[in-house]
């Protein structure tokens, strides 16, 4: 995967993280997205070049069209071009859907469907030959957990994306996939949790443990790299989850 350019949407902590350093190892340049954290996105980067890749900063919001247009035009005017993009990047606000506020559902839907979309839009005019595009679903929509059913529903439309999108580059040599992490130790998936909901997380899957961010990270690298014959899938990465 050397001289590989990767963008990684939401590179400014977790999984995100977990990814742009992963795939620097391989030996990729990384442009590392955020959204707000420029600190915490700057150390994403410190990582990155500790780990023998190149790094630059670029911030977008993911459903802004022309926001996201000027983020490619800078990786491209950086590093020559883009190979990968791992689009990382969502929110997650939980509620029964009786009780949830449908500003909230909003919310998530603008950024988890429609930044899927505006980035992988993007990524299609741009990616080159021999190329991947890797969105980010989530094992909930399968395991269906209470409190989880608007997130889920995005998620849903991000599972629907990325199948009919791998079929409409036919002839492209550029592979679509989604990864569906389960239960993953983030601040995300761990903020406002009790240790009883915890633990009892851990317990849902066999290896009695939560996923973390490095797991994800490393069914990304096999698809970023040398699983060019996985493509159209929905990659459950959660340990065994059911």
């Amino acid at each position: 995967m050397t001289d590989r350019v990767a963008i990684v949407t939401g590179a400014s902590g977790g999984i995100g993280r977990a990814v742009a350093v992963r795939l620097a190892q391989e030996g990729m340049a990384i442009a590392v997205h955020y959204a707000g954290n420029r600190y915490r996105a700057q150390q994403t980067a410190d990582e990155v070049v500790a780990a023998g890749g190149r790094a630059l900063l670029v911030t977008a919001d993911v459903a802004d069209e022309d926001q996201v247009a000027a983020m490619f035009d800078q990786v491209e005017a950086e590093f020559g071009g883009v190979d990968v993009v791992v689009h990382t990047a969502g929110i997650l606000l939980l509620s029964p859907l009786a009780e949830l506020k449908l500003d909230d559902f909003d919310r998530m839907h603008r950024t988890n469907v429609r930044g899927t979309f505006v980035v992988d839009q993007q990524a299609v005019r741009r990616v080159r030959s021999g190329g991947a595009i890797i969105n980010f679903s989530s094992s909930v929509v399968k395991i269906a957990l209470p409190t989880y059913a608007a997130y889920a529903a995005t998620k849903g439309a991000v599972d629907a994306m990325t199948l009919i999108l791998a079929r409409e580059l036919r002839g492209r040599d550029i592979t679509v996939n989604a990864v569906a992490p389960g239960p993953t130790a983030t601040p995300l998936f761990l903020d406002g949790k009790s240790d009883q909901v915890i633990d009892t997380m851990k317990n849902m899957t066999p290896l009695q443990r939560l996923g973390e961010p490095a797991d994800i990270a490393e069914a990304v690298a096999l698809l970023a790299g040398p699983g060019r014959w996985i493509n159209g899938q929905v990659i459950y990465a959660n340990g065994g989850v059911i």
